[in-house]
């Protein structure tokens, strides 16, 4: 069972519809014993990062999920926001991250962008993953994803980075530690790659 977690997100149905059209058990809850229950999560992206860990912080989740993924290492999915926080901390707030994954997400240099309107990143945009990363296969590359962003995540280890994308400079668009993974585009509004990469992680 794919716990979508719910937290306020407006993105969670999306998610849900995919994963019914790949008939893939899943569930939107922020309740703390289905999520204990659950094998693997989706932390959906739409929000501010303070508010995004305050309402995780308010609801009991945080020592929850530390538990279920760092201790018991089941697997998780962040999306967006919900990649931002695996950081340990954001220049777009003054709360810490989970710091699942080291680094501090970074607003995007608009001085290097040539052309209006340089932020937020909006649009589709082709990646480059590295070599292995399991989660993009079957993905047309050319065709790349849905961005909507203003920040980026800035990893602490190369080791961790698992895609990047070019927008004025080469940006970490996705983050692969372990169990823990993240994406910065929107899979849930990429049409067929997206679906690619919601079954990948149910598959991993």
């Amino acid at each position: 069972m794919i716990a979508i977690i719910d937290y306020g997100s407006g993105n969670v149905g999306a998610i849900a519809n995919i994963y019914k059209q790949l008939k893939i058990p899943h569930q939107i809850t922020g309740d703390l014993r289905e999520l204990e229950a659950a094998d693997r999560y989706v932390l959906p992206g739409v929000g501010a990062f303070d508010a995004t860990m305050s309402y995780l912080n308010k609801s009991g989740m945080v020592e929850l999920l530390n538990e279920q993924i760092m201790a018991r290492q089941k697997k998780v999915l962040g999306i967006c926001v919900g990649m931002q926080i695996l950081a340990d901390s954001s220049e777009e707030g003054v709360l810490p991250g989970l710091g699942w994954i080291h680094g501090r997400v970074r607003k995007i240099d608009a001085t290097s962008l040539l052309a209006p309107p340089r932020l937020p990143h909006m649009g589709w945009n082709s990646v480059t993953p590295r070599p292995g990363a399991r989660l993009f296969d079957g993905v047309d590359m050319a065709r790349g994803f849905y961005f909507l962003h203003s920040y980026h995540f800035d990893a602490a280890s190369a080791d961790d980075v698992a895609a990047t994308v070019e927008y004025g400079q080469k940006l970490t668009c996705a983050v692969a530690r372990g169990n823990v993974f993240g994406m910065q585009f929107h899979p849930e509004k990429s049409h067929a790659n997206g679906v690619a990469i919601f079954r990948n992680f149910a598959e991993l």
